[in-house]
């Protein structure tokens, strides 16, 4: 029951007040299916694009995080061609950082900001990481690429 309150509270919260660029809605009243749409960032290879994503809530949230995934897709290091996102506020500790204290919200502003500013330290897809850390420009013409290619409407 608190799961479902939750929920709701973290939903009409999100219609009422989204962050900046951010949306998020249930899934044909599915409360634990959540789609959300994420506008790419101003000065970011991404700038104009509309990245879909698939939100599963569990059933033991806010104790455990949502499982997240990019359904458009991206190209970045941390994120693969899975749309899985490697990011530590969607983990457990000890190897992640969630807290029952984090919400929808949190997490979505946490994941355009990793899109803005990738982690090339913690590469979900090394061949990326590489090209960002040594040939930036290749890579920001590939991001920019994909980018028209998948997530322009």
């Amino acid at each position: 029951m608190q799961r479902a309150s939750r929920l709701k509270r973290e939903l009409s919260l999100l219609t009422t007040e989204p962050p900046p660029g951010i949306t998020c809605w249930q899934n044909e009243n599915q409360l634990d299916n959540l789609q959300a749409q994420i506008l790419g960032g101003a000065d970011t290879p991404y700038e104009k694009g509309i990245f879909n994503l698939e939100i599963v809530v569990p059933e033991r949230y806010p104790f455990e995080p949502p499982k997240i995934r990019f359904l458009t897709p991206i190209y970045h290091p941390n994120i693969d061609s899975a749309g899985r996102i490697c990011l530590d506020v969607l983990k457990l500790p000890p190897k992640g950082a969630w807290r029952p204290a984090l919400n929808i919200s949190t997490l979505l502003t946490s994941i355009q900001l990793l899109m803005a500013e990738p982690n090339p330290d913690d590469p979900l897809m090394a061949d990326i990481s590489s090209e960002y850390k040594y040939n930036k420009q290749l890579f920001l013409l590939n991001a920019k690429e994909w980018t028209e290619k998948y997530a322009s409407q």
